[in-house]
């Protein structure tokens, strides 16, 4: 039985209201929700703004039985240091791409990520049923993109001083963003991800070192985009283990396709049988959870479980509700005694 909250990550299912979203998610089996700055879930600019708007969307929340400890602006992120092409046109809002010039487009991104950390600040504050003085952060989850990705083979050959000049893009533009973070009392968590400045733990690295160690950048630490790389997804965890701010249950798979494409997945589309590897609903993929729980435990993560559901191979509804299921069984709370304790006769 979970110790922790389940919740829902609400981006996949940006395609439905959240009034519809909220009753849904209860009806899976989830205690909350993590909120998305895409389609009518979560509106940054409002909630900043207007105390009745985060008013609204609290009462919707609790009407159905819901929490939300954290606000996730991937889509938005993801334009913040990255080389802008058409691609990003379907993914921000209006306000963000403007007339489309790329450095336009990069600093209305961070401007609307800054904004983010006030929205999630209202939001924590109004939480019903939030005690007097609590003084615990807001997490607001993300990306960062990247203006060095492309690189990444390091072919034209690449030097470290080219890759210094992406990391220092990105410390340019999130610096700012960090600070407001902080004046809000808010985290940022990036979700470590292939096309971010962070994709690994050498890269993880790199970025907080780029930041100077702001203790409002960590991460969201989700398995699935470390593991079909080859990266030890639960040495992450013990690598930072007080920047873990928030937490994606999302399974994949490796391995499994018919050799013709690789890590890299030959241009094919998510559920190509010949793809290395898939995302998986949770509990079907290649993902050791049991190895993840004991290093959560171990850190003293006490925050939730969020399930991002994507399985291109399933019935959305039908792999949440199990996947709801799932992480319930898969959590547990870390022992407060020593199993051997009793030995002593003092203690009988």
């Amino acid at each position: 039985m979970s110790t922790r909250l389940v919740t829902l990550f609400t981006g996949q299912w940006a395609d439905l209201p959240l009034e519809q979203i909220a009753p849904l998610a209860r009806r899976m089996g989830y205690d909350g929700v993590e909120l998305a700055c895409w389609g009518d879930h979560f509106d940054v600019e409002q909630a900043a703004s207007s105390k009745k708007y985060v008013a609204n969307k609290w009462a919707l929340l609790k009407d159905h039985g819901l929490t939300c400890h954290a606000i996730s602006n991937h889509l938005v992120g993801q334009a913040i240091c990255d080389n802008i092409d058409e691609r990003h046109k379907s993914i921000v809002p209006d306000s963000v791409w403007g007339n489309g010039d790329a450095e336009g487009v990069r600093k209305r991104a961070a401007k609307h990520m800054a904004t983010a950390m006030k929205a999630a600040r209202a939001f924590a504050d109004a939480r019903p049923g939030r005690k007097s003085g609590d003084a615990s952060p807001a997490v607001v989850n993300g990306f960062t993109g990247s203006s060095i990705w492309h690189s990444i083979y390091g072919f034209p050959p690449t030097n470290q001083a080219y890759w210094d000049k992406g990391f220092a893009d990105f410390a340019k533009r999130f610096g700012p963003i960090l600070e407001a973070a902080e004046a809000a009392n808010v985290n940022f968590g990036l979700e470590v991800h292939p096309t971010e400045i962070a994709f690994d733990i050498a890269s993880a690295a790199r970025a907080i070192e780029a930041v100077k160690g702001h203790r409002r950048f960590g991460f969201n630490y989700d398995p699935s985009h470390l593991g079909y790389q080859g990266v030890d997804y639960v040495k992450f965890i013990r690598t930072f283990a007080t920047r873990i701010f928030h937490m994606h249950v999302k399974d994949v798979w490796w391995g499994h396709g018919n050799g013709e494409a690789g890590v890299f997945g030959g241009h094919t589309n998510f559920g190509d049988p010949r793809r290395f590897w898939d995302f998986r609903s949770p509990g079907r993929g290649d993902i050791n959870f049991e190895e993840i729980i004991v290093a959560l435990n171990d850190v003293a993560y006490r925050g939730p479980l969020s399930v991002e559901w994507e399985d291109i191979r399933m019935d959305r509804v039908h792999g949440a509700t199990e996947a709801a299921a799932f992480v319930r069984k898969i959590d547990f709370a870390p022992s407060t005694v020593a199993f051997d304790a009793a030995f002593d006769k003092a203690k009988q």
